[in-house]
């Protein structure tokens, strides 16, 4: 019998992708999602690409009594990913109470009902907001974690304090929050990809509706950080690269290869990457000549920031292996077939 592992968020951007690879991994999966910030349609991709349509619960997470309806329905559940978030820097911003409860509310649900029902494991879908803008680079492990820039954030900040403080008091349950860079690109196959509603908050979604002249220009936020170029510069790793490293989490903690029950590893290539350096190198790729205009500086954006990924190299057997150009391309791929563009 298959293990059965609940994806919270499953038919976003990172969680169909992560299903696509438990699956070719041997699990069975079930998704909870609202579709606040993503649509059915990554249901039949993930169909088109493994065969299998998962098993699909439409609600909120915040709602308590849907949750415990749930686990009452799935008490074979054997372990948790946890993507269901709100994400977006700027919005957090200027909507905080929006993030605060969206995202604390949703874990303490999966908590209390993960305590309830005896589901020992959960993978957090961390990210490396929680460092800050860090004094040094790259960001290791043991980097301290510094006020948040964003209440976004503060909420990753937060939520891995929930899950450690209950880790401490029910020590049967095990986690492991992977803080994760930039993910891009999409699934080879172009079936599944990212989709944001309404104009993308992220980079290279923003980069291909652009080249797909969805929009005339594009935003480069700031161009007087203290970079080389002048622009912000990320750790920008492929979304299936980032995908396995689930299924490795999944893996370890099921098989009790995890060292304490509250684990956290750094996801990311090593390397940074500035925003016109990554459309200097999509137009490489594809072509295109991107129409950009350079703005003010995002609020709760930070100027710099790249991981030191040893540590999840060497303690989870995980590696991102998918180069920058083979990344663009992919999410190329899929902005065409989205709207159908030869």
């Amino acid at each position: 019998m298959k293990d059965l592992i609940l994806v919270t968020g499953g038919t976003g951007y990172i969680g169909s992708h992560t299903v696509v690879e438990l699956i070719k991994g041997g699990y069975e999966v079930v998704i909870v999602d609202n579709l606040a910030n993503s649509t059915l349609e990554s249901l039949a991709g993930i169909e088109k690409i493994t065969g299998i349509r998962p098993a699909f619960e439409r609600f909120d997470l915040c709602d308590t009594n849907r949750v415990g309806e749930f686990f009452a329905k799935y008490t074979q559940l054997k372990a948790i990913i946890h993507f269901a978030a709100h994400k977006a820097v700027g919005e957090s911003v200027e909507n905080p109470l929006k993030y605060y409860h969206n995202n604390l509310a949703s874990l303490i649900n999966l908590l209390h009902f993960m305590d309830q029902y005896n589901v020992e494991n959960l993978v957090f879908s961390s990210s490396c907001t929680v460092y800050g803008q860090p004094k040094e680079l790259p960001v290791s492990e043991s980097t301290p974690t510094l006020p948040a820039e964003s209440p976004y954030g503060n909420t990753k900040q937060i939520s891995e304090e929930i899950i450690r403080d209950t880790m401490i008091a029910l020590p049967r349950l095990n986690s492991i929050a992977l803080r994760y860079f930039n993910p891009i690109g999409a699934h080879p196959s172009g079936h599944i990809g990212e989709l944001p509603m309404g104009v993308p908050n992220n980079l290279v979604p923003f980069i291909t509706q652009t080249a797909a002249g969805i929009h005339k220009s594009l935003q480069v936020y700031g161009s007087n950080y203290d970079t080389p170029d002048g622009s912000a510069i990320r750790d920008y790793i492929n979304v299936n690269d980032l995908a396995r490293a689930h299924v490795t989490a999944v893996s370890r903690l099921l098989e009790r290869k995890n060292n304490s029950n509250y684990e956290f590893f750094n996801l990311g290539t090593g390397t940074g990457t500035s925003v016109l350096e990554m459309i200097r190198i999509f137009r490489e790729v594809t072509g295109i000549n991107i129409n950009y205009k350079i703005v003010e500086r995002r609020e709760g954006d930070i100027e710099k920031v790249w991981a030191d990924t040893r540590f999840a190299n060497q303690e989870l057997g995980w590696k991102a292996t998918t180069t920058l150009e083979e990344t663009l391309a992919s999410a190329w791929k899929w902005e065409k077939n989205l709207r159908g563009i030869k």
